[in-house]
């Protein structure tokens, strides 16, 4: 007869070294647990805030249709206003460029009726030292028919001689070469001719102006209270 053989029992220390160890083994299923519970609260809170986003937009989409309506006419009223300020601005533009055009082409000869004008003097000096008996004669005629001529041209293209004798003495219109007694900031003589182009002063005119009689003078220092 054959013997039976009886295996022994695993001992303590062989199921220890053969096996895994329990409370590892619980220790680390409570950490893969404790893993999986903050995986699952961080994906609810990303879940939450999601869901918190999606409605701020739909309740920004579903705004009253008067609001909707209150945005949009102040968002067409607000391009009318800047179209209207650029299309003021571009008027502005084009008249301000219409106004030089019409300057310029207003006083476009006006450096060459500069020039012009010394000969218009010429003539005029001409005329003053001439004797008597030469103002009768055919050609000086001539000659005066010719400076009658220029400034009639002169004329036509807006040349005016300034006002001078008896006129207040005008800083623009005016220049004073010499004071004599008479009536004060009054123009005495004419020295030389000015002239204007339109509005513009070409030239102004030389002139004697008045300071006042010697006797106003004279009263006035009377009148003073004597020093000392």
């Amino acid at each position: 007869m054959e013997k039976e053989t009886t295996q022994p029992a695993d001992s303590p220390e062989s199921k220890d070294g053969g096996g895994a160890d329990p409370q590892g083994a619980q220790a680390g299923e409570a950490q893969t647990g404790e893993a999986q519970t903050g995986e699952a609260q961080t994906g609810e809170a990303q879940t939450d805030e999601g869901q918190t986003g999606e409605a701020q937009t739909g309740e920004a989409q579903e705004l009253p249709i008067e609001e909707r309506l209150k945005k949009a006419e102040e968002e067409t009223q607000r391009y009318l206003d800047n179209w209207r300020r650029a299309e003021a601005d571009l008027q502005n533009v084009k008249r301000r460029a219409e106004q030089d055009r019409t300057e310029s082409a207003r006083y476009a000869g006006a450096s060459l009726i500069i020039n012009i004008l010394p000969i218009v003097d010429d003539f005029e000096r001409a005329f003053q030292s001439l004797d008597s008996h030469v103002a009768g004669m055919t050609w000086f005629d001539g000659v005066r028919l010719i400076y009658r001529k220029l400034l009639a041209l002169l004329e036509s293209a807006g040349v005016q001689p300034i006002k001078t004798e008896g006129e207040t003495f005008d800083p623009q219109f005016h220049e004073a070469v010499a004071h004599v007694e008479g009536e004060e900031n009054k123009v005495i003589s004419e020295v030389q001719r000015g002239y204007l182009l339109h509005e513009r002063v070409l030239r102004p005119a030389m002139v004697v102006v008045g300071k006042g009689s010697g006797d106003e003078e004279k009263k006035e220092t009377e009148g003073e209270p004597a020093n000392g």
